[in-house]
């Protein structure tokens, strides 16, 4: 495999400061670290995000869990092992029979946003933000500099002179992108596969209905989705249904609504995300002022570009990985030729983590926030039969103190990430605890600690006047820098692998 010539350049803020929690309300309770992003690798951010922390934009943060008012614990779901439950089977059911006859459901949504992390519940970029002489030099460039400069591995032996560990650095795994290279990503499936239809239709005839369905698929050229799983085989009322047997069933030959599903690369931005971010930022501003009840001029076209749609995750590629590579993606909901709803998402490389998911307000009783989240879940099977190991589903953060956010451990089998060990622990241990305290270490080994602490904060690397450098290094040429203590919290933070990889900006 190719080795991968792009590196991770962050701005660290700390975490001193409290601000408003979107949850709980708490004006000054909310404790989080922040870093800025100019650009990361999606491995890195994996590991990032399996040590608890998260992007919104580019800037990426991580709840201080011991401190701040509501504890925000990393989930995941096993995509492979999962099952639909009764309510995920209700909300697919509740798609197909409006998709197929046109019943729309009454009542209000019963289902929830994925993910609920309005602008007031997120954390607040810090005022002091600055890296004008980052933005001023082309991070392209840079990027070149860095990849072409002969010191990049020079400096890591400098590092292990001046101070031995015996410890080896983590090369990154995956492939960069060709410049240019862009993903091919906007292919379409009628009907959105939703589930079987009505349950008194008789059994002949929704055999029937199926077959006419799947040769009509077999006779279309190009007209398949990638986040559409490979139809399923017919299956013995005996064995149990997968989420593929609901979402694949077919649909009638006269529908009374279609819907498309298409995936769109967000950064860089696409042609087809191009052509429909108009249409993008007005779902966006109307789910705002509707569901959190924004005034009409909060949610602007800058915050919308700033919150979900800029990413610091570059476009890669690797012989082993998706199709479509890794990165940052929009998969759109299209209901007879119009946007209805937008599901933000990364792909990474054991994961597809839900980053966001807004929708038109008018189709708020198709509990769009359940429906997304399930046919996520099975894009993540589907990634997963082209790149085996990427088989998990990251639904952000789940919050026990928040009773409104608990439906995400309603996905499993899931685990919760341990916030001293960064071990995974099943959910249904987690939660007892969780009923007891908000804080809770869920690893039960006294003895254990984190397996991928830094041990030598001279080992974190740096960027500084475009040259990189350990941290030890950087020390000797500003003789003796003022700043370990906050560079070794940072380290501490990213731990091993992510310290020795991550270029840390120094003025």
């Amino acid at each position: 495999m190719a080795e991968n010539k792009s590196f991770t350049i962050v701005e660290y803020f700390g975490g001193d400061d409290g601000y408003r929690c979107g949850y709980c309300k708490n004006e000054k309770g909310n404790f989080s670290h922040g870093m800025w992003s100019h650009t990361m690798t999606v491995q890195d951010y994996q590991d990032l995000i399996d040590r608890g922390w998260r992007r919104s934009g580019k800037y990426v943060y991580k709840p201080i869990m011991n401190k701040t008012c509501c504890p925000q614990y990393t989930i995941r779901c096993h995509a492979l092992k999962f099952q639909p439950s009764k309510s995920h089977k209700k909300s697919l059911k509740k798609m197909n029979k409006f998709i197929s006859n046109g019943e729309l459901p009454t009542g209000q949504d019963d289902a929830e946003p994925m993910d609920s992390v309005c602008e007031e519940a997120r954390p607040q970029e810090p005022s002091k933000a600055c890296h004008a002489e980052v933005k001023c030099a082309d991070i392209t460039d840079i990027q070149k500099e860095i990849s072409e400069c002969p010191t990049v591995t020079e400096v890591q032996k400098d590092a292990v002179d001046a101070a031995p560990s015996g410890q080896e650095t983590t090369k990154n795994d995956l492939m960069s992108a060709p410049d240019g290279r862009t993903a091919t990503s906007t292919k379409a499936v009628m009907g959105a596969d939703p589930s079987r239809p009505p349950c008194r239709k008789a059994k002949e005839l929704r055999k029937e209905r199926r077959l006419q369905k799947e040769q009509m698929r077999q006779n279309t050229d190009g007209v398949s989705s990638i986040v559409s799983s490979t139809p399923p085989t017919p299956t013995h009322a005996s064995q149990t249904k997968t989420l593929e047997d609901f979402i694949d069933e077919s649909l009638p030959d006269k529908s009374s609504h279609c819907l498309e599903v298409r995936l769109v690369r967000s950064n860089p931005p696409s042609p087809q995300f191009k052509a429909s971010f108009d249409a993008s930022y007005q779902v966006y501003k109307l789910y705002q002022m509707a569901i959190h009840k924004d005034p009409p001029d909060k949610p602007s076209e800058s915050q919308f570009r700033r919150f979900l749609c800029d990413s610091p995750l570059e476009a890669e590629y690797s012989p082993d990985g998706p199709e479509v590579g890794y990165g940052s993606f929009h998969q759109q909901y299209w209901l007879d030729g119009r946007l209805v709803a937008v599901g933000v998402i990364d792909i990474l490389p054991t994961c597809v983590s839900s980053v966001y998911l807004y929708y038109h307000p008018d189709s708020a009783s198709l509990s769009l926030g359940s429906y997304s989240a399930l046919r996520e879940i099975a894009f993540t099977r589907q990634l997963q039969k082209q790149s085996p190991k990427l088989s998990y589903y990251y639904l952000g953060f789940y919050i026990h103190s928040c009773p409104k956010m608990r439906y995400k451990g309603q996905y499993r089998p899931a685990d919760l990430l341990c916030p001293e060990t960064y071990a995974w622990v099943a959910i249904e241990r987690c939660i007892l605890q969780l009923e007891n305290s908000r804080y809770a270490r869920f690893n039960q080994d006294p003895d254990a600690g984190d397996a991928r602490a830094l041990k030598d904060v001279g080992r974190a690397m740096v960027l500084y006047r475009r040259a990189v450098m350990p941290y030890a290094a950087y020390t000797r040429k500003r003789k003796g820098s003022s700043d370990e203590t906050e560079v070794q919290e940072f380290a501490g933070l990213l731990g091993q692998h992510c310290a020795e990889r991550i270029l840390l900006y120094r003025a």
